[in-house]
């Protein structure tokens, strides 16, 4: 099977400068390559989704992991899901902090009886794993959270990048979706949550809302955290492929509903044929994909289609 592989960086409105625009788009694409190029030389999609979980996580300008936004008390709690399309298990930790990599966490509860965690419970399991201590905290993201308090959290949420510039709102979240030789889907999720929220505050990400697979497809969606909850988003487009649509009518249709709703968010997808699948009602979808010929990008994706694809 040729594999293929999807990867998003958040969703909301246009980013303030052509600077910001070009480190994510370099960000992306270079994820993209290390990652597809690992899949073409057998690695499964589990692994793929969870290294480039890792490596959006890891890059400062993403709301996830390093980068992640603060909330109204000036904390970091993250989330994040992985789910195994072919054996059908969701796993993944709400609100843990102190970690570098929480897709990791979601990854080691794959293997596990109780398989999603709240803060606590991610907590306990963090030190169960002896992993070190990681303060994911950026001066970006402290200035943009410093800024916001002078004016009493005013903002729906924060930035969906860091930028220097102090883009307008975001909805920032990361995403990987990845079909492999062997032709498994994998979905994997990770949020810093939206940013100056009421403590204890759960996003999507965590949840099938927000990030779900079966054999048929995978989902990662990305955007307002309640407005994808509403909707059931992730689920919702993969049930339907399963029901017999195809993805682009299943990702069309959804999206359709959700601007009928006054939805705003975004979501990447993959189907078991290769076919690679995006959609917004948000302004700016940041996602990038290889669909084994090369490396295309929706970052200046405008105009009133609500969807777009490739095979």
């Amino acid at each position: 099977m040729q594999p293929k592989l999807i990867i998003h960086g958040g969703a909301g409105s246009s980013l303030k400068g052509k600077g910001g625009l070009a480190v994510v788009r370099q960000a992306l694409h270079e994820i993209v390559a290390t990652v597809y190029q690992d899949l073409c030389q057998g690695k499964t999609a589990l692994d793929a989704v969870v290294q480039g979980c890792q490596l959006l996580e890891d890059h400062p300008r993403f709301n996830a992991g390093t980068g992640s936004v603060l909330q109204s008390d000036g904390q970091i709690r993250m989330s994040a899901a992985l789910m195994d399309g072919t054996a059908q298990r969701f796993s993944g930790v709400i609100n843990v902090a102190r970690v570098q990599n929480p897709i990791q966490l979601a990854q080691t509860l794959q293997g596990e009886s109780d398989r999603v965690l709240s803060d606590y419970g991610a907590a306990e399991l963090l030190r169960e794993l002896q992993l070190p201590i990681y303060n994911p905290l950026t001066d970006l993201r402290l200035e943009e959270w410093l800024l916001e308090r002078k004016g009493d959290f005013n903002k729906d949420m924060a930035g969906v990048i860091a930028e220097a510039e102090h883009s307008e709102p975001g909805r920032g979240t990361i995403g990987v979706v990845a079909l492999d030789q062997q032709g498994q889907i994998v979905a994997g999720t990770s949020t810093g949550g939206k940013g100056f929220e009421r403590i204890g505050r759960v996003s999507d990400s965590a949840m099938p809302a927000g990030n779900y697979a079966t054999r048929q497809a995978g989902v990662s969606c990305t955007g307002i955290g309640e407005d994808i909850i509403d909707e059931c988003l992730a689920a919702k487009i993969v049930i339907r492929v399963g029901d017999g649509l195809s993805l682009a009518e299943a990702m069309a249709k959804s999206m359709a509903e959700a601007q009928g709703n006054g939805r705003d968010l975004g979501a990447i997808a993959l189907a078991a044929d290769g076919t690679l699948a995006w959609g917004k009602t948000s302004e700016v979808l940041l996602a990038a994909y290889h669909n084994g010929e090369n490396i295309g990008d929706t970052l200046e994706w405008t105009g009133p289609d609500l969807t777009g694809q490739t095979t």
